[in-house]
């Protein structure tokens, strides 16, 4: 049991430190390169993670993944690029190029012994790809002329140009550029003066090209304004035109009449007059000012509103000039028959009241209205008061006498 025992802790820690011993760990930011004592360098690059890596056959180098950059800045640290132009001018660019390894090539730059230190920190691929970038940045910034650095579309196409031939050089190095950045320009003192003069009249000039093509605008937002003032004072004419046009239509009509002597329903017997070709003539004339079909173009589109109210009025005025006769007339009759009714009862009226009957009736009404003194006098000679001679007292009132 105790042989066993010392067995299992030897295997325990036996497979504890085999993967210590035969593993390796590719950071980030980097890629891994193996080499082997027996077969050379692998022809793979090797991702961020672990990998095989047996002491004493096989050995990992490690080289930078991520973006480098190339900077050619006027400060402490570096020292601008310096350019020749076409003019044979100097200039001062601040560049920056970011580069890295083309990926699945670190291998290569291995297999060519650029991977090896150069005592500052850094790698012989590193100095090379600077040596490049300074080469290539020279000869093709250099075609510029010194007006050109100034000229933001032509820049920015010398700048593409020069990615390009860059990446072609660099390929030879396994790396690539992915930008070529000018961040500034500078000049010599006195010739920045005269670029900024000469800066100043490019910009008037083009500031005049601009005031140009602003006036041009104007002149022809200008015409184009008259145009359509000119298009309204003409439409509103024809408008105007039309309108008078289907006010009179509506109107007057369609139909001739004479102008010294009209009188109320001559158009109507003038359209009445009208054969079938004139009718029809008359028709298709209406419907093009009407703008309606001629089918729908009826008598009273013909006649006229005014010619209608004329035979309106007038028939009114005929009308009620009957019906006032009329109405005299009748007048004048009921009068003459209330009249004689009226003569005919007091006729009669008279006669009854000419009768004994109608004398009694009369005496009979005088004597209701007649009033006695509260204090009576008798004064006759007979010796009998006159009110108690009702006889002949009755006789008086009816005037038959005594």
């Amino acid at each position: 049991m105790e042989r066993l025992a010392k067995i299992i802790v030897l295997v325990g820690f036996a497979l504890f430190l085999a993967p210590t011993c035969t593993l390796t760990t590719v950071p980030l930011g980097y890629v891994g390169v193996r080499s082997s004592n027996m077969s050379g360098v692998l022809d793979a690059d090797l991702a961020p993670g672990w990998h095989l890596d047996i002491p004493l056959l096989h050995r990992t180098t490690l080289l930078p993944s991520s973006y480098q950059f190339l900077d050619y800045i006027d400060d402490d640290t570096s020292d601008a690029l310096t350019i020749r132009t076409q003019d044979n001018n100097n200039v001062s660019v601040d560049v920056t190029v970011p580069y890295r390894i083309i990926p699945g090539q670190a291998h290569s730059i291995m297999v060519e012994g650029n991977h090896v230190g150069t005592g500052d920190g850094g790698y012989r691929f590193q100095r090379l790809a600077e040596d490049t970038t300074v080469s290539v940045l020279r000869e093709e910034l250099a075609v510029m002329t010194s007006a050109d650095f100034y000229n933001t579309e032509l820049r920015l196409k010398v700048a593409e140009d020069t990615l390009g031939r860059l990446n072609t050089e660099l390929e030879k190095l396994h790396l690539e550029a992915e930008t070529v950045l000018i961040r500034s320009v500078t000049f010599r003192p006195e010739y920045e003066q005269q670029l900024q003069a000469i800066q100043l009249n490019e910009q008037n000039k083009l500031l005049d090209g601009a005031r140009e093509r602003v006036a041009k605008q104007q002149q022809l937002l200008d015409n184009y304004e008259l145009d359509t003032n000119a298009k309204v004072a003409s439409l509103e004419q024809e408008w105007n035109k039309k309108q008078a046009d289907l006010e009179r239509a509506y109107q007057v009509g369609f139909i001739n009449l004479d102008a010294e002597n009209p009188s109320p329903g001559q158009a109507r017997e003038a359209l009445a007059a009208l054969n079938d070709e004139e009718l029809d003539a008359v028709k298709t004339k209406a419907s093009e000012i009407l703008a309606m079909p001629k089918e729908k173009v009826e008598d009273q589109y013909l006649l006229g509103i005014a010619s209608i109210e004329a035979q309106t009025l007038a028939y009114r005025q005929e009308v009620t000039a009957e019906a006032d006769g009329i109405s005299a007339r009748l007048k004048a009759m009921g009068a003459a028959e209330i009249a004689a009714v009226r003569g005919d009862f007091e006729a009669k009226l008279n006669a009854l009241l000419g009768s004994p009957a109608g004398k009694a009736y009369v005496a009979w009404q005088a004597a209701d209205n007649v009033t006695f003194a509260s204090t009576l006098t008798f004064q006759s000679d007979d010796g009998i008061p006159s009110v108690l001679r009702l006889r002949d007292f009755a006789r008086e009132f009816m005037g038959t006498g005594k």
